[in-house]
């Protein structure tokens, strides 16, 4: 039996093939198997379909360019959902920009700690959450009344009532001070508040 002795450069050069393919065909199972999950968690964080396209392929190029670096410490997907939630905060970010809406114009609504004050204080929806349909109708509401928030105020209701960030690092993330993060926070509630209470209660009345 013969066989065919390879050279320095030509082992060099078949070994780097072989691991190029096998970078290429596990960076091609990632796509296949998280795509959708990635994609729709950003639709969740308040982002149109288009915007969360890009930002899943955004995540995609971000993991091939370091999968050299990725050592399997974490799962696969914990590390691309990594990679998608800092994406998602640098789009907050660069999206934050002057705010310009004074708190006065919205503090009346709420108390020193920030809650609803009794005089505003939201009407109750009357959802059945045994009824499916009921659930369902309330999740497309408040997804279409969240998609009407600018993007900053999308930003720091998403990180507060999704993420469940505290205040204090949802500014450091966002670079803001405190008093813009609570008039923003304060803007999007009341946004919200008259967006579902319109659409819901007009639903009941069908």
């Amino acid at each position: 039996m013969q066989f065919d002795i390879l050279s320095e450069s030509q082992a060099k050069g078949t070994m780097t093939r072989l691991r190029y393919a096998e970078k290429e065909a596990q960076f091609r199972h990632w796509v296949r198997e998280y795509s959708d999950l990635l994609f729709h968690h950003a639709v969740l964080r308040g982002f149109d379909r288009d915007s969360a396209r890009d930002l899943t392929q955004e995540t995609f190029i971000s993991a091939w360019n370091a999968m050299d670096s990725f050592e399997g410490k974490a799962s696969a997907k914990n590390w691309l959902f990594v990679i998608l939630k800092n994406k998602i905060t640098d789009h907050y970010r660069k999206s934050s920009g002057k705010i310009s809406v004074l708190l006065s114009e919205y503090d009346h609504n709420f108390d020193e700690q920030g809650h609803w004050a009794k005089a505003s204080y939201p009407r109750e929806l009357t959802v059945n959450p045994s009824e499916a349909t009921d659930v369902a109708e309330l999740s497309r509401i408040l997804h279409g009344c969240a998609a009407k928030l600018n993007s900053i105020q999308k930003a720091v209701f998403f990180l507060k009532y999704v993420d469940e960030l505290e205040s204090e690092i949802i500014c450091t993330q966002l670079s803001i001070t405190a008093n813009n993060y609570w008039t923003v926070l304060h803007r999007a509630k009341v946004q919200l508040r008259s967006c579902l209470q319109k659409n819901w209660f007009l639903i009941q009345k069908i």
